[in-house]
């Protein structure tokens, strides 16, 4: 069975998924690199709405489809325009952030995002420690960086803010498919989003601590992945 893997910002597909490539001796997977990060060229612009419509076609006939952070954002739109060829939907920790508005940690959080980006755009190392330490991404720092993670930090700098992204919940809670929302325990905001989601689309929820917002490098997450979709297929 196909799985499609949508890597968020900063790391490319293949860096983002390495814990999960195991897998590949079930299923088949699919780790496309979004559009601006390499080996693509740079773009001036990403945005979620562009690259759910680029990347729905690799979902083919059938497939899985799992998101990561800002791929997580480009996950939920793609399930909802084309429910007839996905098998099920895994998302974690997706920075939707506009689900849950008024909400105290998540008005702090964007507004702190916000600002960090007006007063850019930075150097890639400058924005890598500020940009990561704000998401909470457990991940430590090269000296110097590899140019795939130079790139990565222009190309996050290039997104559209996914709290723009209008998700429609409504939709996505009817499609049949099973859904599989996952946290980190890490951050009240990010928590408000999945438990959003956990409640408004009927999904199973995986919470696994030890790696902050990197899930996909949590301990366990390949396994409880692997579960779920082979409970589905």
């Amino acid at each position: 069975m196909r799985v499609v893997l949508v890597h968020g910002s900063v790391g490319n597909g293949p860096a983002t998924w390495a814990a999960v490539q195991p897998l590949a001796h079930r299923f088949d997977l699919v780790i496309p690199n979004r559009g601006g990060y390499p080996p693509n060229p740079l773009l001036d612009r990403i945005d979620f709405d562009v690259q759910a419509d680029e990347l729905a076609p690799l979902l083919e006939d059938e497939a899985h489809l799992v998101g990561h952070s800002y791929g997580g954002v480009i996950a939920l739109l793609i399930a909802a325009r084309r429910p007839d060829v996905v098998r099920s939907l895994t998302v974690s920790e997706p920075p939707a952030f506009g689900l849950v508005r008024g909400t105290p940690e998540v008005d702090r959080l964007v507004a702190d995002l916000d600002a960090f980006f007006a007063d850019g755009p930075y150097g890639a190392m400058e924005f890598l420690s500020g940009f990561l330490a704000r998401v909470g991404s457990e991940i430590t720092l090269p000296d110097p960086l590899p140019p795939e993670l130079e790139q990565g930090a222009l190309a996050a700098q290039a997104e559209r803010p996914p709290w723009e992204a209008e998700i429609p919940l409504d939709e996505l809670a009817a499609a049949p498919f099973p859904k599989l929302v996952v946290s980190g325990a890490h951050n009240p905001a990010f928590d408000a989003v999945c438990d959003v989601l956990e409640e408004r689309l009927g999904a199973d929820r995986a919470v696994l601590p030890g790696a902050g917002h990197s899930l996909p490098r949590a301990p366990g997450y390949a396994q409880r992945l692997e579960g779920f979709l082979s409970g589905n297929t």
